[in-house]
């Protein structure tokens, strides 16, 4: 019934009609369970959020991160190595439990890196506990001896082609998970929830509710791409930065998770690469957009205050990462090239202060660097002295004026 498309990596919309209604049909008062929950919770919680102010920014070196998979191989740590980036996430999928060994051996090759392994459901452990707690604990068990300490329980769970046909299945899930936990290894982290898309009705049926078990942070994987850029709103209201504000309300006023958001995946797919795109090419991007609106994304939730790490979703993908992995050289695309100037020049920097100003312009004040850009008017700065000014490619100049435009500009004072 699940179907895997390695070329977009994620299954398959279902085909089996008739047992796709059973499940749902099992499911149906659960769902009501969600949808009633959201309805009385959702705009007491909307109003919250309103007037919640940033938290202290995160560190950098803590902030960017990435993803990785196995089946890219090790074409990937040479790309790796060149980011000079901290930290990783890398897919386990429960399907493949029995080459756990092979996941184990690649793991061993990123041991320079602080890795998150994003822990894959499948269907029969959902319907199975006593194989769950089984699999699970030879998860933990094997993963922890290499010093992993982090792992994300469950990917899209409002997804019913990735395996869950209700939010109280995903509770029972992770309770299970949870347990394993507790009794044999106290010490590790699980980042839960890990709803995709603005579905935040179902983001509070994971955080409200009487299970025994606790978050230790909430992974969203907060898409973008169908609004184009992330300061663009949906719902008339809501920019990527509001999207983030009301997450952290509902994480705020719940007692089951730490106050951390970890998005834990996000990008854009790229025109004319079908069919490794995961979307249809109504939303793709070219990849100076692609550049642009990634480099927006990253800053945005630095300066919102609420996010603790951003993982780009991924390294090596033809449809929508940083490299096109099709041929047997890999080509670093343009958003590579822009990730990379970005870390490096901010890698060791603190942000002090972030605004948006009332002419539209988006101003984010480093120790010594200054990013700026605006989307509705272009407007020329003058600086006393020539300043250094960095394209989000890494290009250079210097100059006594800049002209602010829909592009970040990166600036040394």
């Amino acid at each position: 019934m699940f179907k895997w498309d390695s070329f977009s990596d994620q299954p398959y919309q279902l085909k089996n009609k008739a047992k796709k209604r059973e499940l749902k049909k099992q499911n149906r008062w659960n769902i009501l369970k969600t949808i009633f929950l959201a309805l009385f919770t959702l705009p007491p919680l909307w109003g919250f959020s309103l007037f919640l102010k940033s938290k202290k920014f995160p560190k950098l070196t803590d902030f960017f991160a990435i993803a990785v998979n196995l089946d890219k191989g090790e074409r990937q740590l040479n790309f790796l190595n060149e980011l000079q980036i901290k930290h990783i996430s890398m897919r386990f999928p429960l399907e493949d439990i029995k080459n756990i060994n092979k996941y184990l051996e690649f793991a061993k090759k990123l041991s320079n890196y602080k890795i998150l392994i994003v822990i894959l459901q499948n269907r029969e452990t959902i319907e199975n506990p006593k194989l769950l707690e089984k699999n699970i604990y030879q998860t933990f068990e094997k993963f922890t001896k290499l010093g992993i300490s982090e792992f994300q329980i469950g990917n899209a769970i409002n997804r019913t082609k990735w395996g869950f046909f209700s939010i109280t299945e995903y509770l029972n899930f992770f309770e299970i998970v949870f347990k394993v936990k507790q009794k044999s290894f106290p010490n590790i982290k699980l980042i839960g929830s890990n709803v995709i898309d603005f579905e935040y009705f179902n983001t509070i049926h994971t955080l409200f509710n009487f299970k025994d078990f606790f978050y230790d942070g909430v992974g969203a994987l907060l898409y973008v791409d169908r609004r184009g850029s992330p300061e663009n709103k949906q719902a008339l209201f809501f920019d990527l930065i509001n999207k983030i504000r009301f997450l952290y309300a509902i994480i705020f006023t719940s007692s089951k998770t730490k106050n951390h958001i970890y998005i834990t995946e996000t990008n854009y797919p790229i025109v004319n690469t079908k069919p490794y795109t995961p979307t249809s090419q109504f939303e793709t991007v070219s990849t100076r957009q692609y550049s642009k609106y990634m480099v927006k994304y990253f800053l945005l939730a630095l300066g919102s205050g609420f996010v603790k790490r951003v993982y780009w979703h991924q390294l090596f993908s033809a449809g929508y990462g940083l490299i096109d992995h099709r041929e047997n050289e890999p080509k670093p695309y343009l958003q590579f090239l822009a990730f990379k100037t970005m870390l490096s020049i901010l890698k060791d920097s603190e942000l002090k202060e972030f605004k948006i100003e009332k002419n539209g312009n988006y101003i984010f004040n480093f120790d010594e660097v200054l990013i700026i850009w605006n989307n509705k008017n272009k407007q020329t700065l003058h600086f006393k002295n020539k300043v250094k000014v960095i394209s989000i490619f890494g290009k250079i100049s210097f100059k006594n004026q800049i002209i602010i435009s829909d592009i970040p500009q990166y600036i040394n004072l």
